[in-house]
């Protein structure tokens, strides 16, 4: 009888103490976070429409080196850099710049505006992995 007793006991404290499963239960006030489809941040379109129709898919592909780096790799070299480095890297896009990636100049863009640079980057960076 008392073995049965201790049993019964030891099953009853398992599934008050919730097994393996009270990893699953969220604090309250916690808001669990959803992975998101990169591709619907208006940044990400706004940016990779200008992208495309820049001449800027010459040189870059996203994971494949062209003459430039590939934009996956800019965005994995900036991702933990302040805010601030949007516009430093605009004014690479509309200036041109040497010397970051190997020794191939990236050719200035003084046609494209600091604000459309700042939206190109802000794509590139999104790329992140």
């Amino acid at each position: 009888m008392k073995k049965y007793l201790f049993i019964i006991s030891a099953v009853v404290i398992l599934v008050s103490c919730g097994g393996s499963d009270s990893g699953s239960k969220k604090e309250p006030g916690k808001e669990e976070t959803a992975v998101t489809d990169v591709s619907e941040n208006p940044d990400y379109k706004a940016g990779l429409a200008l992208v495309s129709k820049s001449d800027c898919l010459t040189c870059h592909k996203i994971d494949e080196k062209l003459t430039g780096p590939p934009y996956r790799d800019v965005a994995n070299k900036y991702a933990n850099y302040p805010d601030t480095i949007v516009t430093h890297l605009a004014g690479k896009i509309i200036k041109g710049g040497s010397g970051v990636w190997g020794e191939v100049m990236m050719l200035p863009h003084p046609a494209i505006s600091q604000a459309d640079a700042e939206t190109m980057v802000k794509y590139i960076l999104l790329l992140k992995k």
